[in-house]
This record gives structure tokens, sequence and C-alpha cells, in this order.
């Protein structure tokens, strides 16, 4: 039996146990790939430790602790967002292996997919992080590991330029958003999520007057850092030289994982999904579309236009794709900009349900494309520009009926999951009810435009494998994996673009939509003293709006000592935090 105490321990170990797994199996990766070097077995490892997260993540005690509105003190919460940022990385894990199945250097395997587990581990860490600290330490958990996953299937000078240009980058950008949390903390003193939120948001006019500036400066410097992310323009310029440096699968984890990370961190700090049974009520002082909207229409703006025609002048397919990458995220900030003045998740309009499910959908087009690369990729025909697709539909028709498939989807055809979620997103710039009423049908009309000038560069891989005669003959056998994945890549992107499929995103990955109704949340410190007396507590997370109870409790366990429990309850209602 448990001990009360204990009980709170024993189930932050039970919600964190997928997590948990993938760090064992990278372990085990680590270890094992000194002492043997087997592509099979160690692939093997690291899919099996992806299900059994999988398998922890779907069970039914983890749905029902989920519905529950369970909050674990300050670190992290496990509530909708938390779950949908845990499924799609692990599904995301699977579809990944199979594509760089063959793609990585057999002695490289273990370290490869030891590497990518330890990453899937901090993008669901991300999700359910309910303090800055551990977000920044889950950032960190993708950031580091990455440095090796670019280098490794690739020794070359290409790959050690791309995975150094990374990693300087990497670490501005970290600096960055260090700099905003700091500010976040300075200005509210709690590193708490939910309580920045309600501080920001929840302010009169004079503390509002006190704060504003400050509060720019930390919301801008924490865009920049996650816009590096999410390769958001002008934090973008890193992406085609890395992209084109490093291996295909490399380019392919560069195009969707870190955006998966960024835009749910944001998502989160800026408050668009609140935490689980926190409802952020703007107070007279501060408002959430005043201060991030514009930000981000801005930036929506600047990277689709600049995504997309850049994109017409490349070439090299791993440049192409990079800057395609780059405007997709465009019209995924469309979404997010939109998003404050929609009421957040609750609204069916808002663009939180349509960027979670562009995100999905925009993941199965890229992994496909780079599925198809890794495919007919060969050492002596390697398939680095456009005109090496030339004459696929001739020599491998139904391989090309496929890449047609999902370019006809990035484009945004009809009846494809790339046409529902721009229609999700631009319908909900086109909702928006703001002070300046043409603001978002222009941002609306310069996504349809942009779409339009990036239609142009799929459509001519399309022309060139149809109308054009390949130099040298393509050969597609002998990857197994990546035909999978490129199936399955495929599969998806019909079946999630009739309304079933996105009905599943929006009710069941869209539980973000509607979370738990919580009527407070427990934020538990503790203090003790080598000494058997108690620290005075220290007055953070306190404002004039929040009332902090400490209790003093002896734990006859630990002999003499003593520990200071704080537990401040933040009270949710109409006026905010009472």
């Amino acid at each position: 039996m448990i001990h009360p105490h204990a009980q709170p321990l024993a189930d932050l170990f039970g919600f964190l146990l997928p997590e948990m797994i993938l760090v064992l199996g990278a372990c085990i990766l680590f270890v094992g790939g000194l002492f043997k070097s087997d592509r099979y077995v160690w692939s093997v490892v690291a899919v099996g430790a992806i299900f059994l997260a999988l398998t922890r993540t779907l069970s039914s005690a983890s749905v029902q602790s989920l519905e529950g509105g369970a909050v674990f003190g300050v670190p992290f919460l496990f509530d909708s967002l938390a779950q949908w940022t845990r499924v799609v990385a692990l599904l995301t894990g699977l579809v990944f292996l199979l594509l760089c199945w063959h793609d990585v250097p057999e002695k490289q395997v273990a370290d490869h997919h030891a590497c990518f587990l330890v990453i899937l581990a901090g993008v669901s860490l991300v999700g359910a992080s309910n303090d800055l600290v551990a977000l920044f330490l889950s950032l960190e958990m993708i950031s580091i590991p990455t440095y090796i996953l670019l280098y490794l299937p690739k020794h070359d000078d290409d790959a050690q330029e791309a995975s150094i240009k990374y990693f300087l980058l990497s670490v501005f950008s970290s600096g960055l958003l260090l700099f905003g949390f700091s500010y976040l903390f300075g200005l509210t003193g709690t590193t708490n999520i939910a309580g920045i939120l309600q501080v920001l948001y929840g302010a009169s006019v004079e503390e509002a007057r006190a704060v504003s500036g400050l509060a720019q400066v930390a919301m801008l410097t924490i865009a920049a850092g996650l816009g590096f992310r999410i390769t958001a323009v002008p934090f973008h310029f890193y992406a085609p030289d890395v992209f084109q440096g490093t291996s295909t699968s490399g380019a392919a984890f560069l195009s969707y994982v870190p955006k998966i990370a960024g835009f749910v961190a944001l998502l989160r700090v800026f408050g668009f999904v609140a935490p689980a049974g926190v409802t952020v009520t703007a107070g007279p002082g501060l408002a959430l579309s005043d201060q991030v909207a514009p930000l981000f229409w801005f930036l929506a703006a600047l990277t689709m236009v600049i995504g997309n025609t850049l994109a017409l002048l490349q070439d090299n397919l791993k440049r192409l794709l990079a800057y395609s990458s780059i405007a997709h995220a465009g019209y995924m900030l469309v979404a997010l900009a939109s998003a404050p003045y929609l009421g957040g998740a609750d609204s069916p309009t808002s663009g939180v349900p349509a960027l979670l499910f562009y995100l999905i959908a925009y993941g199965t087009m890229t992994l496909g494309i780079f599925a198809v690369i890794v495919m007919l990729h060969r050492p002596e025909r390697p398939v680095e520009t456009v005109d090496d697709l030339a004459g696929l539909a001739q020599s491998h028709p139904g391989t090309a009926l496929l890449v047609t498939a999902l370019l006809l989807s990035l484009i945004g055809f009809p009846l494809t999951v790339g046409f529902t979620g721009k229609f999700m997103i631009f319908f909900s710039a086109v909702s928006v009810q703001s002070p300046i009423g043409w603001l978002y049908p222009t941002l609306a009309v310069i996504g349809v435009l942009s779409a339009a000038v990036g239609a142009w560069y799929y459509l001519r891989i399309i022309t060139m494998m149809y109308l054009r005669s390949a130099v040298k003959p393509i050969e597609t056998r002998g990857n197994l994996p990546a035909k999978m994945a490129l199936i399955a890549c495929v599969a998806l992107t019909f079946a999630l673009s009739i309304p079933p499929g996105a009905g599943w995103i929006l009710n069941g990955g869209g539980r973000v939509a509607s979370p738990p109704a919580v009527k407070h949340v427990l934020v538990v410190s503790h203090f003790a003293s080598a000494h058997g007396r108690p620290h005075a507590p220290r007055e953070e997370f306190l404002t004039r709006s929040v009332r902090s109870t400490i209790k003093l409790r002896h734990y006859p366990r630990f002999g003499a000592s003593w520990r200071g429990e704080a537990v401040r309850k933040l009270r949710i209602g109409s006026g905010g935090v009472r």
C-alpha cells in the first residue's frame, strides 16, 4: 500500500512512464552499441521502446487520469495538450525510424536511434511542461541530441558544417529564450506558467503600465528563441544550408520534429492553451490579443511570403524543401495569430485546433516526400536536385503517383489533408473580429496568394516526373521500410482529409479544445533544513491577487528533519485569481 505522502510521486511516476521507457531504451542503445553493430537489432529495440511508450500513453489508466484533470505541482501537468503532443511525437517516431532504417551507417545506428529516443522524450515533456525551467530543460533535451543526430549519418565536411552551424545558432536561440524567461520571472515572481499567465493577463491598469514594456520585451525574445525552432522568418536563415549539408533523414527530422516542440511551447507560454482548469481572464490592463497577436501577424505574413518566394529559386531538393518548411511554418503562424481573438481553444473557429491539425497534416506530407528521396537515393545515382526526379513516372508509375498525391496535398488540393488544414487556418483568420476589421482577412489573402506561389515549385516537380525523361535509370528496390513510411504517409493524407479523420484530431487530440474542469491548481514547493529546522518560506509566486498559506508538517521517517510545505491555491473564476 502506498503511503499518502508518496501518492503524488507515484502518480507522477505513472504519467512520466512513457518518457522513462524512451530514456531507458536510449540507455540500452548507447551501451549496447559499444559491443555490437547490428542495424536490425538496434532498430527493433528503438521501435519496441516507442511501441511500449505509445501503449502506455493510450492505456485506459492514462486516459482516465487525464480526464480527471490531475495537476502535479510546479514542473509538469498532464492535460489534453500534453497527451496530444506525446501521441504525435511517438507516431512521428515510428515513421521516422522506418524512413531512416537504411539511411544511417550500420556502425552509427545504435547511437543515432538512442539520440532520437531522447529527443522524443524531450518533445513529450515540452507538451507537459507547466514551468519555465522544466520547459527550457525539455527543449534542451531536444537540441543537444540533435547536434549528434545531424552528424552521425553522413561523416563529411558538409555534415560537419551543418552540425556546427545548427549548434551555434541553437545556442544563440537558447540564450534569447532564457533572456525572455528571466524577464517573465522578474515581472511575476514565479516560473509557474499558470501563475505567469494570470499575473500578466489579469493585471489592473496600474499594474499594466508598470510592466507593459518589460512584458513586451520578454514576449519578443521568447518568440525569437522559439522562432528558431519553427523556422520562422527572420530566424530561418540556417535552415537551407543545414538541410542541404545533413543527410536526408536528418533533413526530414529538422523539417518537422522541432516544429512540434516549438509550436507547443508557444501555445503554453503565451497562454493560447492554458493549463488544464486555468482560465486566462484578461484584466483591464493587459489583453492577450493586444500583446501577442500583432507580433504573430507580422511573423506569419513575412514567413509565408519569403518562404514561398525563395523556394521558387531552388534546384536542390533539400533546399527547396527547407524553404517549403519555412512557408508552412508561416501558415501555422496564421492560426497562432488568430487564436487570441477567437476565445482560445474553446472556440470552434479558433486557430488552436487549426494549428494542431495542420501540424499533423504537415508531418504526413513532408515525411512522405523525404521517404521518397531516401527510397530513390543511391551512391551511384544520388537524388539531390529536381532534375534527378525526371522520368520517374515512366520507370515507376506507382511511386510517381504517390509522390504526386503528397505534392498536391502540400499545394492544398481538395480532398487532401493539406486542403483541409489550410481551409481551417484561413477560416480562423477571416473569423477574427479585430479592432482593425481588414487586418486578418488581409492575412488570409496573403496566405492564399502565397500558397498559389508555392504551387508553382510543387507543380514543377510533378512536371519533371511526368514530362521529362530520366538521364540515368531510377532504382527503388531494397528499401522496404522507406516504402512503408511512404505508403503510411499517403494513406494518412487522404484519411485525415475527410470529416471522421479531422474529427479525430479535434475531438481526440482536440480534447485540447475542451480541457477538463479543475476548480483549483495546487502549486507545491518544499523547504528542507539540514539542521532540523524549517527554512522560512520565500515569497515566491505571490502577487497582490494571490493568498498563500504555509503548512509545516513533521515527517518522522526523516528523523529530526522538518520540511515546510507551501501549498498555494489559485482559485479560478470570472475575476481571475483570488
